[in-house]
């Protein structure tokens, strides 16, 4: 099965097929850099780091390209409010993004433009537009024409008489911008410069670009005049992405994308997420309570990436318990591999397995699927290395299992997992292995002795440190959870 996407342009899923072979051209519409990162930006960043991964795993060459947007008035207002400037505040939280995602294992960009490193670009789209007759000055501002485009709307499906309804009652005609426009509908592409705040010299005064037109610009600048994939959340859907659109393709006479992906929103127990709500959890907030940041990749690769999610404790309780699956999983090769005598030399992947897994993730990356491949083999090697301890061999050959094991870490990989030895054992590092068996030998002494209150407390001792006792009649065994 070929690799088929759902374009948001189309409305339809559609064979992935790109412009030049072989090589993927993809730009994510990235942050405003004025605050931490919260867990929608989490959800959003993880789900393009593992399109962008399977896209190599197909064998695809990817340039991926992800902007800050470091110009913005909610950049300015915070400035204001530290009084700081809009440099130092961008930079602080740029630095505080890159943190944020090495902790969730989320691959660099190749490439960070920013809206203040592409002013040229922005102009010159602007001065194209402007000749083109899709653009007109209003007074130190610039505007788009959105009347103009006779296709404004083909990505989101509104139609400009639909909208004007609605907005009939929310337009305030004494504001000043609005006065400028020929037309409500019409955007801001240039904005004059206001005191006090960082500006640019144009051909239409001191001032600076609009939001909507800086990734236009970026795009062109870092990709071309098309790319083929273009993404973002569903909520940059309308005006964000109609609006570059609009842009653009004007100007090349072009498509700008040729797929149009979007990752769906996410709610706090229910809600939509904001500060007035208390519901705002950012990505470091999360991670500092202990939360492991492959469950929270477990739990935003669980959902399919273009439907809304609900984070709740229980949801992300639920998928701390299938990381702890998956991880023991990935982690049997570093614990039993030397025993079962593997040569990683010899080391080989299950290609059906293999096949099945691009088979179900070519349904529009369909990553839920994926994962129920890798839990299928996470169990099996959980379940053999729990025989392993306790009988002293496999039921399954060790050239298989190796193959298993090997499937295994290659497809946790495409999907950004990884787990380290350390992190599994290091829950029980204050107990050895002779020292459980003492335990078995007094637990054994009190159930003799009838002392039954000693030998459970016994075995809650050795629980607390992680370790399972499993009694039978040919005696009592253990293993480490």
């Amino acid at each position: 099965m070929t690799l088929t996407v759902y374009n948001t342009l189309t409305h339809r899923q559609e064979p992935f097929k790109t412009i030049e072979p072989g090589k993927v051209k993809m730009y994510y519409c990235g942050v405003t850099v004025y605050d931490y990162c919260h867990v929608g930006h989490a959800r959003a960043c993880i789900v393009w780091d593992v399109v962008r991964r399977y896209f190599q795993f197909l064998g695809y060459e990817v340039r991926f390209v992800q902007n800050f947007t470091d110009i913005d008035d909610k950049i300015l207002n915070r400035a204001r409010q530290e009084h700081s400037s809009m440099e130092e505040v961008a930079e602080r939280y740029i630095r505080a993004y890159f943190e944020d995602m090495a902790r969730l294992s989320i691959k660099e960009a190749d490439e960070y433009p920013r809206a203040t490193h592409t002013m040229d670009g922005i102009q010159r789209l602007i001065h194209d537009l402007e000749n083109k007759g899709y653009a007109y000055p209003a007074d130190g501002d610039v505007y788009y024409a959105v009347r103009q485009f006779p296709e404004y709307g083909k990505l989101s499906g509104r139609k400009l008489e639909d909208l004007q309804v609605g907005a009939s009652e929310r337009v305030n005609v004494d504001d000043p911008d609005y006065q400028k426009k020929k037309d409500p509908f019409d955007f801001a592409l240039w904005k004059a410069a206001r005191p006090g705040e960082p500006s640019w010299e144009s051909p239409w005064g001191q001032g600076r670009p609009g939001w909507h037109i800086e990734c236009s610009a970026m795009v062109r600048d870092r990709l071309g005049d098309t790319i083929d994939i273009h993404t973002g959340g569903d909520d940059l859907v309308f005006p964000h992405h109609e609006n570059e659109i609009a842009q653009s393709e004007v100007v090349t006479g072009k498509p700008l994308a040729n797929y149009w992906i979007h990752n769906g929103m996410v709610k706090v127990n229910g809600q939509k997420m904001s500060k007035s709500l208390g519901n705002f959890i950012t990505i470091r907030d999360l991670l500092d309570r202990g939360i492991d940041p492959m469950a929270v990749r477990l739990f935003i690769l669980q959902a399919q990436y273009r439907r809304p999610v609900d984070f709740t404790d229980e949801a992300l309780a639920s998928a701390t318990n299938g990381w702890h699956t998956l991880k023991e999983g990935l982690l049997f090769g570093q614990q039993y591999g030397k025993q079962l005598g593997w040569k990683l030399e010899n080391s080989s992947l299950l290609p059906e397995t293999v096949e099945r897994f691009k088979e179900t993730v070519n349904d529009d990356f369909n990553f839920p699927g994926g994962l129920e491949i890798l839990f299928e083999l996470a169990k099996k090697l959980r379940r053999e290395g729990n025989i392993l301890v306790h009988e002293g061999k496999t039921q399954t050959t060790p050239t298989q299992l190796q193959k298993d094991w090997q499937t295994l870490v290659t497809l946790a990989g495409v999907l950004g997992f990884e787990a380290k030895i350390e992190a599994e054992t290091s829950h029980s590092e204050g107990i050895t292995d002779a020292e459980i068996e003492e335990k078995i030998r007094q637990r054994q002494e009190a159930k003799k002795a009838k002392n039954f209150v000693e030998a459970d407390r016994i075995r809650a001792e050795l629980e607390e440190a992680g370790i399972t006792l499993i009694d039978s009649r040919d005696g009592t065994r253990w293993h480490r959870n």
